[in-house]
């Protein structure tokens, strides 16, 4: 009788031999998680890019642009089959991008900078192979409650915000300050799943590859 891990190691087996490996060009957890999540077996292989935008840069073009060096550097080190996911996200208030804050000064900053108002947060995936390349940029409209300054001294020190693209995690500690969102969840988590589940098909790589 074949025991559960034997089971779920012989449905990884038989999906790579089937599908093209795929490769997440990212260091994310969150990411690996959301692919976990709807069935996608996949090889983490981080990459180290600069997220610094070019003078005059929109938005939705230096996200775009990161999505798909990253994904173009993890290409240039995968095997010579593989498809490779990169992504990336950054929440934009009153048309100024915050990146993960330096300090506890920029942080703080930021969190008020939120409070009370509704912000962008944009999430650009590319898929590339050595045949084709393709990038999506998804854009959620994020409402946020009115902050103090005791909430915002509070919630940095719990030590979540800091490696956080404006300065908050919509799926952790900071889902408190979220009043309502207008678009994809999983896209201000970092990766928008209906998106990026259509891509793969694209690139011959299912859903649901590993059953629950």
């Amino acid at each position: 009788m074949m025991a559960d891990s034997d089971y779920f190691d012989s449905e990884i087996a038989d999906s790579r031999r089937k599908n093209p490996e795929l490769v997440l060009a990212s260091a994310s957890p969150r990411r690996f998680e959301l692919l976990q999540q709807i069935g996608v077996i996949c090889r983490v292989r981080p990459v180290d890019i600069p997220e610094i935008a070019q003078p005059g840069e929109a938005p939705q073009a230096f996200v775009e642009r990161l999505a798909r060096e990253k994904a173009c550097a993890g290409l240039a080190v995968a095997a010579g089959d593989a498809v490779v996911l990169g992504a990336d996200t950054v929440v934009v208030c009153d048309g100024k991008i915050l990146g993960k804050p330096a300090n506890r000064e920029e942080g703080l900053a930021m969190l008020q900078q939120l409070s009370g108002s509704k912000h962008r947060v944009m999430t650009a995936v590319t898929l590339t192979s050595r045949e084709q390349i393709l990038t999506q940029v998804v854009t959620t409209e994020v409402q946020f409650q009115i902050l103090s300054q005791a909430q915002c001294e509070r919630y940095w020190d719990t030590g979540e915000p800091c490696d956080k693209a404006g300065a908050y995690g919509i799926q952790g500690l900071g889902a408190v300050f979220v009043a309502s969102i207008n678009g994809s969840y999983s896209a201000v988590v970092g990766l928008p799943l209906a998106e990026t589940a259509a891509m793969l098909e694209r690139f011959g790589i299912p859903v649901w590859q590993v059953k629950c």
